[in-house]
């Protein structure tokens, strides 16, 4: 019988991808505690409605993974988190202190047609600042995508936060002419540009009734990257970008406007600066969204970035991080049956003294329990064997350098540590 195949679109983890994973959520948990946000998560499952009029048609009727349960009620595999984000500030708006700073990552799920850089289940990183309206509060969000990019190597020669605001966006199309009773028609329009050939472009603008001088217009506007400086909130936004010392990972860039329909003000994303790759991260400011899921109407502002595109770009910048899966600081090898019990001891006084041990689980030759350990890129080997029982000792040998060496049982653990470079457990 063949081997059954994984369900198309997701991924195993095999420990040298969960090695990753793992990196990548430390990363992306510093930046967000470095700048005060608190960690939350939300249920996988979420009610169909909740996102049936607040994500946008392509992602509902096309993207999102629908069915019923048992009873009848349509769940859905959350696509994104922002709903769900605004759901819960909406149950207990009136007890959460403002401003709330949330992030968090998790799996996500899309009905996607995978290729490279896309998947249908993937990682994600959510970040969001709910009941401030300012510049400010969209530049701090903006500031802590470009910080965590700067701590993990990632430099603007590299990768560019492409900013726009929506209200400007309507503002210039209201100068050519341009009132749509829906605005988001023209916004879903705006963000196809770039994925368009220019013939399939002006076939879908000439779909939701623009005509050809309307059309030109536009792709007049898209052209004009000097808007921004008669835009307060954007004036602002690239001021206070500035004061943090982040002006180089940022720029202008008319053709942004994100595909979502809740977003109402500025909206950003992050590209790699060679465009090969989807977007790295997208958001921007969603003041409506949390009145539109019953609660109180509350400004907010936030962003996300997917595992797997990041990942991409990490390896075409040759700076994918060197990790290791295996945990283990110190291997204790089974010498053979008779000092077995001797060997857990050892094991198990040196985890007490804040090691991570690894313990061959039965004898065999030495030499393959030592290749082992190397292999997984153990440093160190603690070894008891007949002789060290005897006298009392424990033979210590250090897989990086090939010195071997025997101390006092009494005066292991403090020979490790001075190997490891470590402090004695708390």
């Amino acid at each position: 019988m063949s081997v059954i195949q994984t369900v198309k679109g997701t991924r195993d983890f095999y420990p040298t991808e969960m090695a990753f994973r793992t990196w990548l959520y430390s990363r992306i948990r510093a930046a967000s505690e470095a700048f005060g946000y608190q960690e939350m998560d939300a249920p996988f499952l979420e009610p169909f409605e909740l996102y049936a009029a607040k994500s946008g048609e392509e992602l509902v009727k096309e993207q999102a993974f629908v069915f019923p349960d048992r009873g009848g009620e349509l769940l859905t595999l959350r696509p994104e988190l922002t709903p769900s984000l605004a759901r819960m500030v909406a149950m207990r708006a009136a007890s959460l202190p403002r401003p709330i700073r949330w992030w968090s990552f998790g799996p996500f799920w899309r009905y996607e047609r995978p290729q490279r850089g896309r998947t249908r289940e993937f990682f994600q990183w959510n970040i969001d600042m709910i009941g401030i309206t300012s510049a400010a509060a969209d530049a701090e969000l903006a500031a802590i995508a470009a910080t965590f990019f700067q701590s993990i190597g990632l430099q603007p020669e590299q990768v560019q936060i492409r900013v726009n605001n929506r209200e400007l966006v309507e503002q210039r199309l209201e100068s050519i002419g341009i009132r749509a009773a829906d605005p988001t028609l023209i916004f879903r329009l705006l963000d196809r540009r770039e994925r368009l050939s220019d013939s399939k472009w002006f076939q879908e603008a000439e779909a939701v009734g623009l005509d050809e001088a309307q059309i030109s217009g536009i792709d007049a506007l898209l052209k004009d990257v000097e808007a921004w400086r008669q835009f307060d909130p954007l004036r602002i936004f690239f001021e206070m970008i500035d004061s943090m010392e982040l002006g180089a990972y940022f720029l202008y860039d008319p053709t942004i406007v994100r595909g979502l329909d809740y977003y109402t003000g500025t909206v950003f994303e992050a590209r790699d600066a060679g465009g090969e790759l989807r977007a790295l991260l997208g958001g921007g400011r969603y003041d409506s969204l949390i009145a539109d899921v019953g609660g109180q109407s509350l400004p907010a502002v936030g962003f996300a970035m997917g595992d797997v595109v990041l990942g991409l770009l990490l390896e075409r910048a040759g700076i994918y991080p060197e990790l290791r899966a295996n945990p283990s600081e110190v291997l204790v090898p089974s010498f053979d049956d008779d000092t077995i019990s001797a060997s857990l001891r050892l094991s198990r006084e040196l985890r007490d003294a804040g090691f991570k041990v690894e313990w061959y689980p039965t004898p065999d030759r030495l030499g393959k329990q030592f290749k082992y350990a190397d292999g997984q890129g153990i440093p160190l080997v603690a070894l008891i064997g007949p002789e060290e029982l005897t006298q009392e000792q424990v033979t210590i040998k250090d897989l990086r350098t090939g010195e071997q060496l025997s101390v006092p049982r009494r005066e292991v653990a403090e020979t490790l540590r001075e190997r490891l470079g470590t402090q004695p457990a708390s």
